[in-house]
């Protein structure tokens, strides 16, 4: 059971990573010469999808691990 679940950690921690990574920052370098308006907007499509699926995997990759540790610890 325990490999499975740090098999699985993995898994949502690369998911994690990988949709962490691929969120548009906004402070690029076409701020830099006037492409950035400053303003606040709403995020629409695929920007809105990977902020909601990276507070999933964030909330998934914290319960595997607390399940992890209690398990670790009732075993030893």
């Amino acid at each position: 059971m325990e490999k499975i679940l740090t098999i699985v950690q993995i898994v949502i921690a690369v998911l994690l990573a990988a949709s962490i990574l691929l969120q548009n920052r906004g402070a690029g370098l076409g701020s830099t010469f006037g492409g950035d308006f400053g303003g606040y907007y709403t995020k629409r499509g695929f920007e809105k999808f990977l902020f909601s699926a990276s507070v999933v995997l964030g909330a998934l990759f914290l319960i595997v691990a607390v399940v992890l540790i209690y398990l670790t610890s009732k075993g030893a």
